[in-house]
């Protein structure tokens, strides 16, 4: 059974890797994938948390600040915990002289970190859960974003599919799980933050 699902692991991810691998996709995959490094992206990010908390309202106050206790814990959850524990090789790198995979298009540097799970897909999709709980009419524009991201991942040659699906739904579950914390303290300490501020029309 292992066998057959790293079989099928593998089969997925060359075909994202080579198989739908073009000129321009080269170029575009490792932007994506490393959109977070670029310093023009931090400031607007930075400024659009800065604007929710300044004019955002109750709701994107609120979505602004579990952002943090979301992606800390995702964070080190993924990357402290889940990496160190599982151990898996990233399919980029080598064990004892042998590749763990032949032919691979590796479009970025590799990494000495461990595959299991993709800490871009933890965050991601942490952070798209989050927000999509606080303005579902673009939760698609979030889930979209962060799928593109965990793709990009497998695309530019450095995790597994299964360490982006894995990623994907220890971000939502802990995003949920904050979600869920907030609003029990919400209910028990602060009943006039009612979660019932995230259906107030969008601002």
């Amino acid at each position: 059974m292992t066998d057959l699902l790293f079989s099928i692991d593998t089969a997925v991810f060359f075909f994202i890797n080579r198989t739908l691998s073009n000129p321009f996709t080269d170029m575009l995959w490792p932007v994506i994938t490393g959109y977070d490094r670029f310093l023009s992206v931090r400031i607007v990010l930075l400024a659009a948390w800065v604007w929710l908390i300044v004019r955002g309202g109750r709701r994107g106050r609120t979505a602004a600040l579990l952002l943090i206790p979301v992606i800390a814990i995702a964070d080190q959850l993924s990357s402290a915990v889940l990496k160190e524990w599982i151990a898996r090789p990233r399919p980029c790198h080598t064990v004892a002289g042998v590749p763990i995979l032949q032919g691979i298009r590796l479009l970025v540097e590799c990494g000495p970190g461990k595959s299991f799970p993709s800490s871009h897909a933890v965050n991601n999709f942490g952070f798209a859960t989050l927000f999509a709980h606080y303005y579902p009419r673009w939760a698609w524009a979030f889930f979209s974003w962060a799928a593109v991201v965990g793709i990009s991942r497998v695309a530019v040659g450095v995790h597994f599919p299964s360490d982006v699906v894995g990623g994907a739904v220890i971000g939502m579950l802990v995003a949920l799980l904050v979600i869920a914390a907030w609003t029990a303290v919400q209910r028990r300490f602060i009943p006039a933050f009612s979660i019932e501020d995230r259906k107030q029309p969008e601002q």
